[in-house]
C-alpha cells in the first residue's frame, strides 16, 4: 500500500463544515419549531348552553351546538352563515357528504334532524333513544351511529334512506365516539371508565377495554395512521390506547374538566380541551409509543368542548360567562350564562 499524505487543512476545513451544517440544520430546526396560543375571540350572537363542535374541512364549516339550534360558521370568512332551528337539547352534528346530507342529535326530544347540507334546511327527523348524544358517521358502512346516553344505547341509522336499520346495548354511558374507516366504531362509556369496539356491519359490540388509570372519560379522538386512541378523563388524564389491542400506552397528565378531545394527523397532536382550568393541553405524538405534554395553552373558563382543523392546524372551542348564582340556589347543577357573552375562541400555531 502506498502512503498518503493527509492534508491537515483540509481536513479541519471538511470538520468545519459538516459541524457547521449538523448545528446550522439544528438552530434552522429550532426557528422552525411552533407553539400554540390563542389567536382571536369572535363573538357569536348567540345565547344559551353548548356542546359538540364539528369542523367540516371540506366546505370550511364549523358546526356549533348551542342549547336549542346550530350555529353554522364559515370558517375562511370567520363569519356565521346559516342557523338551524328546533334542535332541542341539542348535542352532536355529523355530516354525510355522499348523500349532502347532516344529522343532530336532540337530547331535549330523543330525535335526530336530518338537513340538507346544502340549504341548512330539515328535510326528517328519526325518533331514536333516550338522551342522545355524540352521533358519528361511519365511512365504511355509510351508516349513522347514534349514542343515547338515557338507554345505554345506540340507534344505526341508514344514512340514504333515514331509516334505523338496529340498535346496539351499551351496557353504560355513551360519550364521545370515533371510527377508524375500516369497520370499527370506538366509544367511550363513561360510568364504566371503558372504551367499547362495535362491528359497523354486524352491529354488534366486539370487545370492552378498561382504561385503567384513566376514569370517567369523555372525549375521544383518533389517530388512525398509527392505530391509537386518545381518550380524555375526568381524574385528568389523557389514556392513550392501542386501537388493536387495547392496550394502555401512555396516560399524560392534562387539565381539570376535560370533556373533548382532538386530533391533528398532519402536526401528530393530540388535544384536551379543560373547561375547568380554562386551558388546552397539547400532547405530542413522538413515536408510536412515546407521548409528551408538550404545552399549555390559556383558553378562557368553561371552553370544554372543541374541534379540530388538520388542515390548517386550528383549534376552535367556545365559551360564555355564567351568571351568578340565584341566592338559596347555589347549590343547583342548572347553569345560565350572561346574554351576548357567548364567543368562539381560535387557538393555532405560531412561528418561533
Amino acid at each position: 500500500m502506498k502512503n498518503l499524505k493527509i492534508d491537515k487543512g483540509a481536513v479541519v476545513l471538511v470538520v468545519a463544515v459538516i459541524l457547521a451544517i449538523t448545528f446550522g440544520g439544528v438552530a434552522s430546526a429550532a426557528e422552525k419549531e411552533t407553539s400554540y396560543k390563542l389567536i382571536k375571540k369572535i363573538p357569536i350572537n348567540s345565547d344559551g348552553g353548548w356542546d359538540y363542535l364539528n369542523v367540516d374541512s371540506k366546505v370550511n364549516r364549523l358546526y356549533i351546538s348551542h342549547q336549542t339550534h346550530v350555529v353554522v360558521f364559515d370558517t375562511a370568512s370567520e363569519k356565521v352563515i346559516g342557523d338551524i332551528n328546533n334542535t332541542p337539547g341539542v348535542h352532536g352534528i355529523a355530516t354525510a357528504h355522499a348523500f349532502n346530507k347532516g344529522f343532530i342529535s336532540n337530547g331535549g326530544d330523543n330525535s335526530v334532524t336530518v338537513f340538507d347540507l346544502a340549504t341548512l334546511k330539515e328535510t326528517g327527523r328519526i325518533k331514536v333513544g333516550a338522551k342522545p348524544d355524540a352521533i358519528m358517521f361511519d365511512h365504511a358502512t355509510k351508516r349513522i351511529f347514534v349514542f343515547n346516553g338515557g338507554s345505554k344505547d345506540c340507534n344505526v341509522i341508514d344514512a340514504n334512506t333515514n331509516k334505523i336499520i338496529g340498535s346496539i346495548s351499551l351496557d353504560g354511558k355513551p360519550e364521545f365516539a370515533v371510527e377508524d374507516e375500516k369497520g370499527r366504531v370506538f366509544v367511550n362509556l363513561e360510568d364504566k371508565s371503558e372504551i367499547a369496539v362495535i362491528d359497523a356491519q354486524k352491529m354488534v359490540v366486539t370487545n370492552r377495554w378498561s382504561i385503567a388509570p384513566g376514569e370517567a372519560p369523555t372525549g375521544l379522538a383518533i389517530d388512525r395512521k398509527n392505530m391509537r386512541l386518545f381518550s380524555v378523563c375526568a381524574n385528568g388524564k389523557m389514556v392513550v390506547v392501542d386501537y388493536n389491542s387495547g392496550k394502555v400506552i401512555a396516560t399524560p397528565e392534562i387539565g381539570k374538566g376535560p370533556d373533548a378531545a382532538g386530533f391533528d394527523h398532519e402536526a401528530g397532536l393530540a388535544f384536551s380541551s379543560n373547561g375547568q382550568d380554562g386551558t388546552l393541553t397539547i400532547v405530542n405524538e413522538e413515536t408510536p409509543m412515546q407521548f409528551k405534554v408538550v404545552q399549555t395553552v390559556t383558553t378562557a373558563p368553561l371552553a370544554r368542548t372543541m374541534a379540530v382543523n388538520s388542515k390548517t392546524h386550528l383549534v376552535y372551542l367556545v365559551t360564555a360567562k355564567l351568571k351568578p348564582p340565584v341566592p338559596g340556589q347555589e347549590q343547583s347543577r342548572k347553569k345560565s350564562y350572561e346574554p351576548g357573552t357567548f364567543e368562539l375562541l381560535i387557538v393555532g400555531p405560531s412561528e418561533k
